[in-house]
């Protein structure tokens, strides 16, 4: 039975060997995404700005809600709450596709050599994609709204970098369990529905009492959501040390995750 490499590097040397087919599954998943549509990809522009506008009408005009803490506009609400959103829809969709990455690609398992473990990459790379467009559409909007962005907008790829490394990792794990466990796919998509409430996406962290701000410490969406919002929209640099905490520790996951996917890949075939 063939060995696959678990090391550290085997995941870097992996994907950096593998960048040119992991690009182009991305351009034919985003691509597909929209095939046979009238507007195309025109819609990845439309969609984000078509909930910005929803989000605005049902919380500021409808519910007349506040952000906890201020007297901001409808229009500011609605730029602070669409930022979390782009945050948590960039991890909700590369989990939420997760445990069926393997057991919908069964060609790949059987019939030729194949390196499955870009196929996470690729799902992400995909998600990372619309949340690039949707902050385009959260940039413009900040424009008309407040004007020129805040320099410290600058720093929101390093920001979010420890989330990407963790939902990557994630992701190999799930894409490995969901083929030896098909209700993974169902368990998924409720944690991520509980997590949408659970993660400060319609509130700010400090809104919840002492206990509630410790525990949510441990959820790995919390953090980057308040960090995405500081730099894009009070100009505050995000906390080093916790960063690199959050950095180290999202690394380990992936790592370990990865660990996983490489051991357990070899029994894909003969379970599908």
């Amino acid at each position: 039975m063939q060995r696959f490499k678990t090391s550290p590097l085997e995941t870097i040397r992996s994907i950096w060997t593998n960048r040119a087919l992991v690009v182009a599954l991305i351009k034919r998943e985003v691509v597909g995404r929209y095939r046979g549509s009238i507007f195309g990809i025109c819609w990845s522009f439309f969609h984000p700005l078509l909930m910005l506008l929803v989000y605005t009408f049902v919380f500021g005009v409808v519910f007349k809600a506040r952000w906890a803490g201020t007297e901001e506009a409808t229009a500011d609400f609605a730029i602070t709450l669409f930022a979390g959103l782009i945050v948590f829809n960039l991890f909700s969709e590369t989990i939420s596709r997760s445990p069926t990455l393997i057991t919908s690609n069964i060609n790949y398992v059987k019939k030729v050599v194949f390196p499955l473990e870009i196929l996470p990459c690729v799902t992400l790379g995909s998600a990372l994609f619309h949340a690039l467009i949707s902050l385009v559409v959260w940039l413009g909007c900040y424009v008309v709204v407040k004007g020129v962005p805040l320099s410290h907008a600058l720093l929101t790829p390093l920001v979010i970098l420890p989330l990407l490394i963790f939902t990557l990792g994630l992701s190999w794990l799930l894409a490995s369990l969901g083929v030896f466990v098909r209700d993974i796919s169902q368990i998924i998509s409720i944690v991520v529905g509980l997590l949408l409430f659970l993660s400060p996406v319609f509130y700010p962290l400090s809104a919840l009492p002492p206990l509630a701000q410790k525990l949510m410490r441990y959820n790995p969406l919390a953090q980057t959501i308040e960090q995405t919002r500081g730099v894009l929209l009070h100009g505050t640099s995000p906390d080093m040390t916790v960063y690199f905490i959050y950095l180290l520790m999202s690394v380990l996951v992936a790592w370990a995750c990865f660990a996983w996917f490489q051991l357990s890949r070899r029994a894909f075939a003969d379970v599908l």
